[in-house]
């Protein structure tokens, strides 16, 4: 995990930006971190590893602020 990641999940003081909501797309392996300042940030894994890693550091620290998205679905 990089660095800008781990700053982006540490939750500060009110006075401070802080994580409001982390939405996890499975599909694509992406994470959509979200601020009470409104800034919107995407993460790409680069691979299952990184994804692995960080959905893993999102499910210990993240409770209520952790959703994931509906999987793609093709039908067929």
């Amino acid at each position: 995990m990089s660095n800008k990641d781990k700053k982006f999940l540490h939750i500060q003081s009110e006075d401070e930006e802080y994580l409001t909501r982390c939405v996890v797309d499975t599909s694509s392996r992406r994470f959509y971190l979200y601020s009470n300042e409104g800034t919107e940030q995407i993460v790409d894994c680069e691979s299952v590893d990184h994804f692995m890693e960080l959905l893993t550091i999102c499910r210990d620290y993240l409770t209520d602020e952790l959703v994931y998205a509906n999987p793609i679905v093709s039908e067929k």
